[in-house]
């Protein structure tokens, strides 16, 4: 029998556009999407329709009662996840949750610990962890033949915010309902990215946000230093400033005797002897392997591979940033 699956917010872009989860899901053979949730009765039924018309509902917790999913792919407005997060675990589903997961680290905070006394399964799809620059990195971290590392650069420039009104989430507009803007929601991939590659703890040293670009009421940029625990340096840059569909981006980790970096899909290494380049381009979306891998670990009893106590890490470096920054410069 295939796996049951709810779906909670699923007015968040993220449902058909961009990492696209239902899609990808919807596509899985072992997957059955029976039911979506969204407070727009409309956006629901549109979400449904493109979706091979799984049941539409405007209340999640009805939605549990009358379908009672195996599995529960949680999106929404970021001020609404923390009391979705508890609700689901509260009632014993296990779920994925889109980052960030609330609009600060207290909420996070509630359900990372509500989660560990439960010893739930919450996982988060931050996907840049599964770039092949990342796995290149950590097997030349493990052979320790290139030194100390020095710093990681991690820049990822999306196109306009305007393209959430045109995906149905004019939300992320409001400060009050997003939490803030790409620092907010973009900020933990790269959060993440520096936590995950050193192995250490790491604090904000210096931040600057700006809304100069789109005049908007949250940032559309944003620059971020930090320093982890043993002293490696690390840039993070995040934006909505990109102009055109695509992605500016950049990922660099360097040691005292090589350099790795992804940039347009290719990864080059740079050392004394030389360079060397192979493509750097994912085998298929990581927000389908993001997806495909958590269920994976849910089915076989096994953590997440990416859980809400490594968001919570990510979201506490992000406030930490917006108390640093003040609020956005237009």
């Amino acid at each position: 029998m295939p796996i049951r699956v709810a779906a909670t917010g699923v007015g968040h872009w993220h449902s058909l556009y961009d990492s696209a989860y239902l899609r990808h899901l919807a596509g899985m053979p072992d997957m059955q999407l029976v039911a979506l949730q969204d407070p727009s009765a409309e956006i629901a039924a549109q979400r449904a329709a493109a979706l091979g018309g799984p049941s539409v509902y405007t209340d999640y917790r009805r939605m549990l009662t009358e379908t009672r999913p195996d599995f529960v792919i949680a999106l929404g407005r970021h001020s609404s996840m923390a009391e979705t997060a508890l609700y689901l675990l509260d009632q014993g589903y296990p779920f994925l949750m889109e980052k960030p997961m609330g609009v600060d680290a207290d909420e996070v905070r509630r359900i990372a610990d509500r989660a560990a006394a439960k010893r739930a399964f919450v996982a988060v799809p931050l996907g840049q962890r599964y770039q092949p620059f990342v796995a290149r990195a950590r097997a030349l971290a493990g052979e320790a033949r290139f030194g100390p590392l020095s710093h990681i650069y991690f820049r990822l420039n999306r196109p306009t915010s305007a393209r959430y009104v045109a995906w149905d989430a004019p939300w992320m507009l409001d400060p009050k309902d997003a939490g803030g803007g790409c620092l907010r929601n973009l900020g933990p991939h790269g959060f993440d990215l520096f936590l995950f590659l050193t192995g250490e703890e790491a604090q904000v040293t210096g931040a600057q946000i700006s809304a100069r670009a789109l005049d908007r009421a949250v940032e559309d940029y944003a620059s971020v230093l930090l320093r982890s625990t043993s002293g490696v340096l690390g840039t993070i840059e995040v934006g909505n400033t990109f102009p055109r569909i695509g992605t500016d981006g950049e990922s660099k980790i360097a040691w005292r005797d090589a350099l790795l970096t992804l940039k347009d899909d290719t990864l080059r290494l740079t050392t004394a002897e030389g360079e060397e380049t192979v493509s750097g381009a994912p085998a298929e979306p990581i927000a389908l392997t993001a997806l495909r891998d958590a269920l994976d670990h849910w089915r076989r009893g096994a953590p997440p591979p990416i859980s809400v106590h490594d968001c919570l890490r990510a979201v506490r470096l992000i406030d930490q940033a917006y108390a640093l920054a003040g609020p956005p410069r237009g």
